[in-house]
């Protein structure tokens, strides 16, 4: 199998999504990469039993795609070695009466993971540079004091919220959440072909929506707003990964493998040692167990 380098996918200099391959050919078969899936998962197990009881870092996930992109099912399968406890998966919809009665990043604030804990959000905070891109009348929504009219909303609104996405980012970083942003680069005849699958299969009929076509109409302008969000705020400690999607389990075995590869190199993350009482009496322990009865 085709050795996975982080390098290949991290975002370190502008994009141009268009120049950007949805396929990665691993040069294995689909049996050979699940089997390297299972092992790897199981590493991410491990580590996060570690991050929880040294307690001191969060680690939070982002996936952003477009629609049939693949992320409910890279999460079911990338993380299913994880103990419930320590990770916490958010979806986030269009916002709630509740929400649109704080700023923007308040609903993915109070969503943060606790330190020693994963935290996933499915779709993100960056939303609120995409889809409200598409559709600036949403931005109306959120009543702020300055905008009365869509035509309000101009670059420099965008600027402002790129940066402030950056400062929130940079504010987590700062404190102990290591940050990882994964774009589900999929092409859009792999779309085409999983909404067809949708509508053709029965039993996965419920996950089509009829919006789906209406956003798929906007493809262009999409992959536009993405580029462009992805340019302004892949940063050092906040990095953005655009990962193959056309392909599942490829691209599950990439997001594991750099994520599990960057957790790896914070050698400070491990187990707590006793404290010097507790290890000179841990024979004393022993026995006290064995000698009931």
């Amino acid at each position: 199998m085709k050795e996975i380098q982080t390098s290949d996918f991290k975002v370190t200099s502008p994009v141009k999504l268009s120049d950007i391959a949805t396929r990665y050919d691993l040069e294995a078969d689909e049996k050979a990469v699940k089997k390297e899936l299972k092992k790897v998962r199981k590493q991410l197990g491990e580590f996060q039993d570690t991050l929880y009881a040294h307690n001191k870092y969060a680690v939070l996930i982002c996936f952003q795609g477009m629609d049939t992109s693949g992320k409910d099912s890279l999460i079911r399968e990338v993380f299913k070695e994880l103990n419930v406890r320590g990770v916490e998966v958010h979806s986030f919809k269009a916002p709630t009466t509740k929400e649109l009665n704080h700023d923007y990043l308040w609903r993915h604030y109070i969503a943060l993971p606790d330190r020693g804990k994963f935290g996933i959000f499915n779709r993100t905070h960056y939303e609120n540079v995409l889809v409200t891109r598409v559709h600036p009348e949403y931005i109306l929504n959120e009543n702020l004091p300055d905008i009365q009219s869509v035509d309000a909303i101009d670059d420099e609104f965008w600027e402002q919220r790129f940066e402030q996405i950056n400062n929130f980012e940079k504010h987590l970083a700062e404190n102990g959440t290591l940050i990882f942003k994964f774009y589900l680069h999929l092409s859009k005849e792999e779309q085409k072909y999983r909404l067809l699958r949708r509508l053709e299969k029965k039993e996965k009929n419920w996950k089509f929506d009829k919006g789906d076509l209406k956003e798929r109409a906007l493809w262009d302008k999409y992959q536009e707003c993405y580029e462009e969000a992805i340019n302004h705020t892949s940063k050092e400690n906040a990095p953005w990964f655009i990962i193959p999607a056309d392909d599942k389990p490829t691209a599950r075995l990439i997001v594991a493998k750099t994520l599990y590869g960057t957790l790896k190199k914070y050698t400070d993350i491990k187990e707590p040692e006793l404290d010097a009482e507790t290890t000179a009496d841990l024979k004393k322990y022993i026995q006290q167990l064995e000698d009931e009865k």
